[in-house]
């Protein structure tokens, strides 16, 4: 994979048919589940935007269900693979974040299947490289090659794309 295009096609393929859940987590729990989940539920994956996942202190993905997660993880990979923003900077470390929460234990990852374990690895292989050069990074290259291996062991010594990949 050595485009930002070919790895939003192999998401797709791998998370395309998951169905929207009617609740995305436990909205009973407190009044921000509450206001989290109706977020979710209002949006779908193509009106997904960096305004509603985007704030590291308000995040509606870190209690999202991983049926949830799934449903928007083509959503969530465009974000990570969009340029960073002012007021949100770049979506890709707090991705990160979320997959790896918990290393091998990480629930969404316990969740999915190969197809999409190897989709998850394959896009952060590709943001460990082709964005390791921005300034407002948060996470460490040497950070999404730990996840993506934890994701799909199998692609340990898998190449990693170039840097000079094109962003297309």
């Amino acid at each position: 994979m050595n485009t930002s295009t070919e790895i939003l096609a192999d998401i797709d393929a791998a998370f395309g048919n998951a169905p929207k859940p009617k609740h995305f987590m436990d909205h009973a729990h407190c009044p921000e589940c509450e206001e989290h989940d109706e977020l979710l539920r209002t949006r779908n994956r193509t009106s997904l935007k960096i305004e509603d996942v985007g704030n590291i202190g308000w995040q509606p993905i870190s209690s999202c269900s991983p049926e949830g997660i799934a449903y928007y993880m083509p959503a969530l990979a465009r974000l990570a693979l969009d340029e960073p923003t002012y007021n949100y900077g770049w979506y890709g470390d707090t991705l990160q974040i979320h997959l790896s929460h918990n290393g091998v234990d990480n629930e969404f990852l316990r969740y999915c299947n190969e197809e999409q374990r190897r989709a998850v690895s394959n896009l952060l292989w590709y943001l460990s490289t082709a964005r390791q050069d921005y300034e407002m990074r948060l996470t460490e290259v040497e950070e999404f090659e730990q996840c993506a291996k934890d994701w799909y062991p199998e692609a340990q010594d898998k190449p990693k794309p170039s840097s000079n990949a094109s962003n297309a």
